[in-house]
């Protein structure tokens, strides 16, 4: 292999990743609509992609979110007749998440926060005393305190950055996958909550995601060009 073409990364069992096999991944991605029904994907793959969301960055590493994974098909079926971004989905998929964030949970002064900086990551008092005061500062200088909305709206953001990352893990494994918005979100957490998994209404939901293998070739790759995409500021 053309040293050129390799990564700085190296992963744990010495395999590199180039170049192409990135873009190769990012190529493979796509919405899948209609998954095949035969195929499972494994647990040790599964836990992958799973990690994948658990390992990625959060806003002061404070990780707003938990990863309902819904393989109930009662509830999969009650979740297709509000959702109708996932018609072909929800019936298909090998596995199907949903991803919930923390409300009134994220703001400066709650027991999630002294949790993750006490429990999680080991600070003393004095640097949880600092890192809380500048949490607060942050949060209340970009108006994320301003209405309880826009405090979980803020932590729905975040939200993305590890759906992102768990359908790029399942591309790499071959795997397939579809975000979800589409659908009555208040009918959908109307129904989560009912089936106990909001935790009493301490989480809502921010975006859903569907995996499995794919049954249909999917269409051509469409994007922007690069250079209309992107501005160099030198």
């Amino acid at each position: 292999m053309n040293e050129a073409m390799k990564l700085s990364l190296q992963m744990n069992g010495g395999v590199m990743v180039t170049r192409k096999d990135v873009l190769a991944a990012f190529q493979f991605r796509h919405a899948t609509k209609r998954f095949d029904e035969t195929k499972k994907i494994s647990d040790q793959d599964f836990e992958i992609i799973l990690e994948a969301g658990r390992l990625s960055p959060s806003s002061f590493g404070f990780e707003p979110w938990r990863f309902l994974v819904v393989q109930n098909p009662q509830l999969r079926e009650e979740l297709k007749m509000v959702t109708w971004g996932a018609q072909g989905q929800l019936p298909t998929a090998s596995h199907y998440v949903a991803i919930v964030c923390l409300k009134d949970g994220m703001r400066y002064d709650s027991s999630h926060i002294t949790h993750m900086m006490r429990d999680v990551q080991h600070l003393s008092p004095e640097m949880m005393e600092k890192k809380r005061e500048r949490f607060r500062e942050f949060q209340k200088q970009n108006g994320i305190l301003e209405t309880p909305r826009t405090l979980f709206d803020w932590a729905v953001k975040q939200s993305y950055i590890a759906l992102g990352n768990m359908m790029t893990a399942a591309a790499f494994l071959g795997i397939d996958s579809c975000a979800i918005e589409g659908g009555n979100m208040s009918a959908i957490e109307k129904i989560l909550a009912e089936n106990g998994l909001l935790d009493n209404g301490r989480y809502g939901l921010g975006v859903m995601v569907a995996f499995g293998y794919r049954l249909d070739e999917p269409p051509a790759k469409t994007r922007q060009p690069l250079e209309d995409i992107v501005v160099w500021v030198r």
